[in-house]
């Protein structure tokens, strides 16, 4: 079993007779669906549906885990009371430090699998407190590998809409339940099919840049590099603009170094060939 210590995560417990009903219809994640024992993506939007939290969430008895990063933790509790108003629901930031993950055998008892992961081919679980050194440069390939990106190291914060980050591909975005904030614009982005930003694999046989290196085709920017381990890294592009770079045989650049762009098999996306009618 390979296993990693990820610090600068932590976690806060949502509970009381109203947790579900409350997060149903707040945030992305389909939560009547959620079976227990798994970890599923999810985001909590801006009324114009861009995220403006991102986390993890799962079952904990009678009510839910939501892992994020720790910054963003006191900001997404302040967030979740401002909606609370009148509902039977407690928050409650927990003391462990961190949170651990686990793959390459059975979950670690007390683990919860993650779903994200799952969708890549990837048996991945995740567990609460430090079980593990910190190897955060193994989970960072891993998670390149898997196409799975996070705020700060590959977007940012009310930048991105959830269909840019395959939320809508990794279990993370449901389009069954009825409203949460933010939902019509995701709505309507994935009925008329305008996503037009997705996570790509980036790989060179040199090492890659630095993140945040523009990535460009022509001399025209088509995205940015974010994640990177040695030759592989994760970027989120412009698939009309990648597209019509392949089509016309123009080389993509990190920077000065050629690279491969791919779309995440798992996800079924393709490049268009052609720029077609989209939104931002």
């Amino acid at each position: 079993m390979t296993k990693a210590y990820l610090p600068t995560r932590s976690l806060i417990r949502i509970s009381g007779k109203d947790a579900q009903d409350f997060l149903h219809s707040l945030i992305t994640t389909d939560i009547e669906g959620l079976p227990e024992n798994e970890a599923r993506p999810g985001a909590l939007l801006t009324p114009q549906g861009k995220i403006l939290f991102d986390f993890v969430i799962w079952r904990d008895g009678e009510g839910f885990i939501v892992e994020t990063e720790t910054v963003q933790r006191d900001a997404l509790m302040k967030r979740l009371m401002m909606y609370k108003l009148r509902a039977a629901v407690d928050l409650a930031a927990l003391p462990e430090d961190g949170v651990t993950v686990f793959w390459d055998d059975e979950a670690d008892q007390g683990a919860v699998v993650d779903s994200a992961f799952a969708k890549a081919g990837i048996a991945l679980s995740r567990k609460p407190g430090q079980h593990a050194d910190d190897r955060m440069d193994a989970y960072q390939a891993l998670r390149i590998t898997a196409g799975l990106v996070v705020s700060g190291d590959d977007y940012a914060l009310q930048d991105a809409f959830p269909h840019d980050i395959l939320l809508d591909k990794n279990g993370g975005l449901s389009f069954r339940k009825g409203c949460y904030v933010g939902q019509e614009v995701v709505s309507r982005m994935q009925h008329r099919g305008t996503a037009r930003r997705r996570v790509a694999h980036v790989t060179a046989e040199a090492a890659l840049p630095a993140a945040g290196t523009e990535i460009t085709a022509g001399g025209k920017p088509v995205g940015t590099l974010g994640s990177v381990s040695d030759r592989n890294g994760l970027a989120i592009v412009r698939i009309d603009r990648v597209g019509d770079a392949v089509a016309n045989g123009v080389p993509l650049l990190a920077g000065d170094v050629p690279v491969v762009i791919e779309l995440p098999s798992w996800t079924g996306l393709t490049f268009p060939a052609e720029a077609e009618g989209v939104e931002s």
